[in-house]
C-alpha cells in the first residue's frame, strides 16, 4: 500500500498530461481530418495562410484542393484549410 502511495503522484501527473495535452490534440487531429474529407466542389474556405476562396477543384489521389480566389485559382494541400476559419466563416451565411 505504501508503495502505491509513493507513485500516486506521478500517477496523477500521467493522467493530467494526458486529459489536458494528449486527448484534446488527438479530438482536434480527428476533426480536422474529418473536416478534409467532407469539403467538396463550390465550399467557401479559408486557408491557414488567410486567403479566402471556393474550392473549384479537388484531387484525392494528390490530397490537393484547388481554390478559387479573385487573384487566380490556387493549389493547396488539404491540410491547408483552416478548419476554424472556415467554420467562422460559414457561420453567418448558416444564420441567416
Amino acid at each position: 500500500m505504501e508503495q502505491i502511495l509513493q507513485f500516486a503522484p506521478y500517477i496523477l501527473i500521467v493522467l493530467v498530461f494526458y486529459f489536458l495535452i494528449i486527448r484534446p490534440q488527438s479530438k482536434r487531429r480527428k476533426e480536422e481530418k474529418q473536416f478534409a474529407e467532407s469539403l467538396k466542389v463550390g465550399d467557401r474556405v479559408i486557408t491557414t495562410s488567410g486567403i479566402h476562396g471556393k474550392v473549384n477543384q479537388i484531387n484525392a489521389e494528390k490530397g490537393t484542393v484547388m481554390v478559387d480566389t479573385n487573384a487566380g485559382k490556387l493549389l493547396f494541400e488539404r491540410s491547408a484549410i483552416s478548419v476554424e476559419l472556415t467554420r467562422k466563416l460559414q457561420a453567418p451565411a448558416e444564420k441567416k
